[in-house]
């Protein structure tokens, strides 16, 4: 049967690669405008929900549509972060060749643990994921030749693009935030082609049911593997723009906290579903700043928030966001229909 540990949405395999391109574009329009009109402080906030994103869309990946629950997100988040920095402090390689080989660090990383972790079920498997992430924290603590321990590494280079004298260099809000809402676009486009493809199909089949798709040929193990690293891979990109954003990277980016980021990302955006991890990192990175007002009870509320969206919105925020754009796109329908000369 299926490893799937939590009461996701079961999707009609006709539905997999349904897009509302008229509320993507307005969100694209509205995304691309946003520096024209925002303040450092929430452009700042943005580029922390595009960041976030990444690591959430791997997340969603084998969570909504391969049914495994990982808790190691966090862990090759800051793989990719430690990862971003060293090549780019000690090699002074261009960001871009950081970020692609940060993505594909995480993912041999995630080779070796997915083997053995993957032989497990529903919650030995989830407790493998957690065991990582304890390790991971040990091991960037002590290993202080390359992490420098607790003091972390400082000063990682802004993005660089380029080679030599001619390289331009990223300095201010807006250039981050365009730069990373170029590359989050990128990801999303390749996610969405990944679960539109036959492999997207296999992935939902084994969430669905692993015996009956290991009857029908899927090889589940090897699906379950590659998706393993996938999400990955997701999670290191996604730790490489955090590490040139913050320009500091230290053994904070391997605690629980941001494993349980993501992890609430994709639960309150709705998981299994296209949009679902691109509305919860939005929705959850603004709330969090938003609290900052009251720093002594931040945590408390957030708490709250999360426990009354569970209540209302037990499939996440997704659903809530299509039958909306649905229903608009219904009336804007109505009003253009013709009236028959009357």
């Amino acid at each position: 049967m299926s490893s799937t540990t939590l009461d996701m949405p079961r999707m009609p395999i006709s539905r997999l690669a349904t897009v509302n391109w008229g509320a993507s574009a307005l969100a694209l329009a509205a995304l691309l405008a946003a520096p024209l009109f925002l303040g450092d402080y929430y452009l700042h906030a943005m580029i922390l929900a595009m960041i976030f994103l990444l690591p959430a869309l791997g997340l969603n990946l084998i969570l909504g549509y391969t049914g495994m629950l990982s808790l190691a997100q966090g862990v090759f988040f800051g793989i990719g972060a430690y990862g971003s920095a060293l090549l780019s402090i000690h090699f002074g390689t261009p960001f871009l060749v950081n970020f692609l080989a940060a993505g594909l660090l995480a993912g041999l990383v995630a080779l070796p643990l997915g083997i053995p972790a993957l032989r497990l079920r529903d919650t030995s498997f989830v407790m493998c994921t957690l065991g990582l992430v304890v390790i991971a924290q040990m091991v960037s603590k002590n290993w202080v030749d390359l992490t420098r321990g607790d003091m972390g590494l400082s000063g990682v280079p802004r993005p660089k693009l380029g080679f030599g004298e001619t390289a331009y260099i990223i300095l201010r809000a807006p250039e981050y935030y365009y730069l990373i809402l170029a590359l989050a676009l990128l990801v999303v486009f390749a996610f969405v082609a990944l679960i539109k493809s036959p492999a997207g199909r296999c992935m939902i089949a084994i969430r669905d049911n692993e015996t009956l798709a290991e009857s029908l040929g899927i090889p589940t193990w090897t699906y379950k593997l590659i998706v393993f690293m996938l999400s990955a891979v997701f999670a290191g990109l996604g730790g490489s723009l955090y590490a040139h954003f913050s320009t500091v990277v230290s053994p904070l980016v391997f605690q629980s906290y941001y494993s349980n980021t993501i992890l609430i990302i994709v639960l309150g955006g709705g998981v299994g579903r296209l949009p679902g991890a691109i509305i919860g990192s939005f929705v959850f990175v603004a709330v969090s700043e938003a609290l900052r007002i009251t720093p002594e009870l931040r945590m408390v509320i957030y708490g709250f928030v999360l426990l009354g969206l569970v209540f209302v919105f037990p499939q996440g925020l997704a659903p809530l966001v299509q039958r909306l754009t649905g229903a608009l796109a219904r009336i804007g329908f109505k009003h253009g229909e013709p009236h028959d000369g009357h």
